[in-house]
């Protein structure tokens, strides 16, 4: 395999110099980003002199740093090179001492144009190691650090795989899925605590406890014949602090804080706030996120290059549909206006959804494209993470008020949207793998996560689901991430309950499936979801919330009602959005209705009405 041959030690014997790595692998030909700058890495290997002779392809530079085991060379793919293998040269004054090959390939067809996740999309997010093992005999490897696997500590590995998802592919498509979203697959060569994925020791290869480099390309191939893709999850801030390049500097500035470890203050108000020092600043976006998650900075050209080429490596590579952004705003604000713009522009329609862990609109919308910020600084970030609507839908459904609507959390969440110039464009999630389960957090009530999955089944914005949600996975223990990220039921051999099969699955498991599956693939198959409007009416004190999805050809009218009593609605406070006489599909019971004036709403029911006739 390239991408392997590539990674083995070359060995010149004359002066003990060594290629141990050539990062990227390869490029590719009519790329917007044709000017690639190559990480060589072996011992003094900056002593040698390299040149090439290609047809179409310039040597712009070569960057040695102070680290004599470190080389950049920098190349142009003109756009009259053809595909190829470039015979890099390596010279010992004027004695040929090492030949190396990078080959420049030829781009999948309309790749720039490829289709991405949007909000007729519904996105699954899987864990790997704890999703499914496919494959017992990936579950450790002699020469990794943590080689163990073991199923009682919810801190260590598990095993699931790659194999362990490509097992799901037809569960997955059936639940009604788009889209697959895995947390970082790549090699997390840690000592310890290493199945979550977020500490990186190698950024172009997968973890081989998960599998390798063409398992995870089949993987991509495999979901696309059942019309789903695959996200990527892009870790842009750090990285494990046993990647070779942490643990052997190419210089100082290759990453912040490298000797003194200093963590992050956590304190992302420090971007906008007006008053906020220089040092607070610096903490946070330079602080290490974990003492075993290296700061990486972005502000030398070198880091940043590195960083953009492995994410696009990764799109062409594996022919993925869309990122997610770990820890987005940790970054260098300027790199991440740089990154996403990079992007964006190699592949027009591609999404990119970023993690801003706050429920301050403010702090979320300051990072989407086309925002108009107080300071000047603009990102072209398509997507953010809808943290405030995921705290006020648990806060809505829990709580109780003799004053005021219960629901009002919710509605004045989605109030502050005009904060965002895209709106729609939020990814909006009952859980995630760092959020307490959404059942677990409705106290195990389920009418109440039925009343919740209507919501995120309807809302505006990307719905992205956790798997084992359809199943009422909980976690006991609150604010424990390994429960958190539990076992998928069935993705073992011997599990005494099979999500797949419904083998060991309790009463209400099945329903909440069932209801799941139902609701989840009737919005995959309705066409309003890729161009629906929305309006929502402020919730009365009766506790039922109502708004509507529409365009010029589709409407639906969603009616959550919490009450533990029916509800009569007077039609007429809705004449904005509809007539008191209408015709609708109840899409949860599949009834036909005909309003007149009124419409009794059951306790504890979501009802969604197609409005067939007015």
């Amino acid at each position: 395999m390239l991408f392997q041959f590539l990674m083995l030690p070359l060995l010149m014997s004359a002066q003990n110099v060594a290629i141990n790595r050539i990062e990227p692998s390869n490029w590719w030909i009519g790329m917007k980003y044709n000017t690639v700058t190559l990480l060589l890495y072996g011992h003094n290997i900056s002593d040698l002199n390299p040149i090439i002779e290609y047809p179409g392809v310039e040597w712009i530079s070569t960057e040695k740093v102070t680290n004599k085991n470190y080389v950049f060379i920098t190349l142009k793919i003109n756009d009259n090179a053809k595909a190829g293998n470039i015979l890099l040269k390596f010279y010992d004054a004027e004695k040929l001492a090492i030949t190396k090959e990078f080959p420049i390939l030829k781009r999948e067809k309309n790749s720039a144009q490829r289709e991405s996740f949007s909000q007729e999309d519904a996105i699954l997010l899987i864990f790997p190691d704890r999703f499914s093992n496919g494959d017992i005999n990936n579950d450790s490897f002699i020469n990794l650090n943590e080689k163990t696997v073991d199923r009682t500590n919810d801190d260590m590995r598990h095993g699931g795989d790659i194999q362990g998802i490509i097992n799901h592919l037809d569960y997955i498509e059936s639940l009604g899925f788009t889209q697959i979203w895995n947390t970082p697959l790549i090699e997390n060569n840690q000592p310890q605590y290493s199945y979550h994925g977020y500490a990186a020791t190698d950024f172009y290869k997968i973890d081989p406890r998960f599998g390798t480099n063409e398992q995870f390309k089949t993987l991509v191939q495999k979901a696309k014949t059942k019309g789903i893709g695959v996200i990527w999850d892009v870790v842009l801030n750090h990285c494990g602090s046993e990647y070779y390049f942490i643990k052997d500097l190419p210089s100082d500035d290759w990453a912040n804080f490298s000797n003194t470890k200093t963590r992050t203050n956590h304190l992302k108000t420090t971007i906008t706030d007006i008053y906020a020092t220089e040092i607070d600043k610096k903490e946070y976006t330079d602080g290490w996120f974990d003492g075993h998650m290296a700061d990486l900075n972005q502000r030398n050209p070198l880091v940043a290059k590195y960083l953009t080429q492995n994410t696009i490596w990764w799109v062409e590579y594996a022919g993925l549909s869309g990122f997610r952004v770990d820890t987005f705003s940790y970054s260098d604000k300027d790199f991440l206006a740089y990154w996403t713009k990079t992007i964006t522009e190699e592949y027009p329609n591609f999404n990119i959804v970023g993690e801003e862990m706050t429920t301050i609109a403010d702090l979320t919308s300051y990072w989407q494209v086309d925002k108009d910020n107080n300071d000047g600084y603009k990102c072209y970030l398509p997507t953010l993470m809808d943290f405030s609507l995921n705290n006020n839908i648990v806060s809505s459904l829990n709580q109780s008020n003799e004053w005021f609507s219960t629901w009002r959390d919710v509605y004045q969440s989605i109030a502050q949207d005009y904060q965002f110039p895209h709106p729609y464009d939020q990814l909006i999630f009952p859980d995630n793998h760092d959020v307490d389960r959404f059942y677990s957090r409705l106290n195990k009530n389920i009418d109440n996560w039925k009343l919740g999955m209507a919501m995120y089944m309807t809302m505006r914005g990307i719905p992205q689901f956790f798997y084992g949600t359809e199943i009422l996975m909980t976690n006991e223990k609150a604010g424990s991430d390994g429960q958190r990220r539990g076992d998928f039921y069935g993705g073992w051999q011997h599990d005494l309950k099979n999500a797949q099969t419904g083998v060991g699955l309790t009463k209400d498991e099945k329903e909440a499936q069932h209801y799941f599956t139902h609701l989840l693939n009737w919005r995959k198959n309705n066409s309003l979801f890729t161009s629906a409007k929305f309006k929502h009416y402020a919730p009365e004190k009766n506790d039922v919330y109502i708004y509507f999805r529409y365009n010029d050809e589709q409407k639906i009218m969603v009616i959550l009602n919490k009450n533990s009593n029916s509800v009569s609605l007077d039609i007429n406070r809705y004449k904005e959005m509809v007539n008191n006489n209408f015709v609708a599909k109840e899409v949860i019971s599949n009834q036909v209705l005909h309003i007149n004036n009124s419409l009794e709403i059951p306790a504890k029911t979501s009802m969604i009405l197609e409005i067939e006739k007015e």
